[in-house]
Parts: structure tokens; C-alpha cells; sequence
């Protein structure tokens, strides 16, 4: 059986197999899937467990700059408390487990640096490897995820360089390692104006572009991709998917995937892999495979 064959069988995961290049670093693992928007989509742990992921990505912490000191998390009626117990059974797995923050609902801006200065405190300290007394950490005080994922989908651009900025600086206490990985969402035209001077600073390692929610990128995928990897050569950037047809008509089948864009992009020096989205679908789906 010839190649062209054999990839118009195989599911996503074996694509991944074939098309994604050899991961450089911890950080580039190639296979992101977002999680905690559906209650029905299963335990994080049971995300990990299916060994098919290599990121998960909790979503949303989604409150947050208008008013010093309101802070909120929403992942969809998930139990809070468990969610630490099994983010150290992820990173046990070797799965790097990222928060992101916005999303498509909320209540969150950066009106102010004094703002994003109070958020990074309030990740730091609650979600992050910091701890001070009177500042909750809702998945428990031992329980730390790697890194923060910028999902900004509405309100303004200012001030989250400097967000970027200060959650960077505290990879300075991880003595010569990267402790809080930052990573952003982006929409698929280029430039993302929201996070176009975030993402100015250098400092993300990744970038997921969303392939889906943007007519100009249906019409021309691996045009508006490539855009982004060769704007951010320093970064790792990533496909980012919808699991189903019925999230968005943006939707891949594998084989156009395959023949559409890996067989071209994972070519390139910064292609980072896949970012699903989301569990859900990808569960309800089984789009990436079992692998």
C-alpha cells in the first residue's frame, strides 16, 4: 500500500506520528488540547490518562483587571478541588498542564501596568509556584500549573506586555529553568491586534493559531499560518483546530489536513504541532485518536 494511501486511512494521531517533527525542547510537545469548557468532557485526569495529549490547557481564568482584587475562575462546573490532584497526576505523565486566561466570556481587561501588575500577582500566588497568606489557591496549595496561556478575545490590547513582562520575571526564582511557560492563543489573521505588543516582547515560547472563527482564514489555512511562523521565528508556533464539524465549518477533515497543510508546515523550523479544541469534541468526535 503507497503512502498516499496509508494517510488517507490513518486517524490524526498517526498523521501527528508521521508529520510532526521530533519535539526541540520540554516545551514544544506537539499535541495541545484545551480543557474545562464541558462538564460532560471528563476529569482532567482522565484527559492525561489517554495518553494521547502532551499539553492540556485549563480554561478560563476569566475575571480579572477591572477591579483590584476580583479574580475569577470558570471551568464549567468541574470540581475545583480536585482539579490540583490531578494536575500533578498530569505532570507525573510528563503532560505540561497551562492555565489560560480570558477566553470568549468574563469580565477582564488591563485598564492600567498597576493592573497587570495585581494580576501577575494573583497568578503568581495562587495558580503559579508563589504563596502568601490571605491569597487562596484554589487547586490547592501544592498543586502548580507550568505556564499561562493568553486566550484574549475581547477588550483592549494595552498593558499585556506587561503582564508578559512580570509573569516572566519570575522565572528568575526557578534557578535557570522556565517555570511559568507563557504561551498565547491567537486569532488566525494576522496580526492578532489584542496580543500583537504581548507577543512584540519575545517571551512566548508558543503560539496556537486558531484555524477556525475567521472566514479569511477558511479561504486560505496554510497562507495565514504561514504568516505566523515567519513573524515569530523564535516561538513554536501551533495549528490550533476545532474537534468536530459541529463547533465551526472552519472543521478538518484529516486527509485535507494531511494534504492541506502538514505535509507542509511541519517542514518549517518553528512548527510547533497541533492545539485542539477542545476535549469535549475531540472525546465526543475522537478526532485526534487513540493513537
Amino acid at each position: 500500500m503507497g503512502l498516499v494511501m496509508q494517510a488517507l486511512l490513518l486517524p490524526l494521531a498517526w498523521l501527528l506520528l508521521l508529520a510532526a517533527p521530533a519535539p526541540a525542547t520540554a516545551d514544544d510537545p506537539g499535541l495541545a488540547v484545551y480543557w474545562g469548557r464541558h462538564k460532560e468532557e471528563g476529569s482532567l485526569r482522565e484527559a492525561c490518562d489517554t495518553g494521547r495529549y502532551t499539553t492540556v490547557i485549563i480554561t478560563f481564568y476569566n475575571v480579572f483587571g477591572y477591579h483590584r482584587g476580583s479574580y475569577g475562575l470558570d471551568i464549567s462546573g468541574h470540581p475545583v478541588a480536585a482539579v490540583g490532584a490531578d494536575i500533578k497526576h498530569c505532570q507525573s505523565k510528563g503532560v505540561t498542564v497551562l492555565l489560560s486566561i480570558g477566553g470568549q466570556g468574563g469580565d477582564y481587561s488591563l485598564p492600567t501596568n498597576q493592573s497587570a501588575t495585581d494580576v501577575a500577582d494573583n497568578l503568581w500566588n495562587a495558580y503559579l509556584g508563589g504563596h502568601r497568606a490571605g491569597v487562596p489557591r484554589p487547586f490547592g496549595g501544592d498543586a502548580a500549573v507550568d505556564g499561562i496561556d493568553f486566550f484574549i478575545d475581547q477588550g483592549g490590547a494595552d498593558h499585556y506586555e506587561d503582564l508578559a513582562r512580570i509573569l516572566n520575571g519570575y522565572n528568575k526564582q526557578y534557578r535557570g529553568r522556565v517555570g511559568v511557560l507563557l504561551t498565547a492563543t491567537a486569532r488566525c489573521a494576522y496580526p492578532d491586534r489584542r496580543l500583537e505588543k504581548a507577543l512584540a516582547t519575545g517571551l512566548f515560547a508558543r503560539i496556537h493559531v486558531r484555524m477556525f472563527g475567521d472566514a479569511q482564514c477558511t479561504m486560505s489555512p496554510r497562507y495565514s499560518w504561514e504568516k505566523w511562523a515567519a513573524a515569530y521565528p523564535g516561538s513554536k508556533v501551533y495549528i490550533g483546530l476545532v474537534a468536530s464539524p459541529e463547533q465551526d465549518s472552519a472543521w478538518m477533515f484529516q486527509k485535507d489536513l494531511y494534504y492541506e497543510m502538514l505535509q507542509f508546515v511541519r517542514k518549517l523550523p518553528n512548527y510547533g504541532g497541533m492545539a485542539i479544541y477542545d476535549r469535549y469534541y475531540d472525546k465526543k468526535a475522537n478526532y485526534t485518536g487513540e493513537g
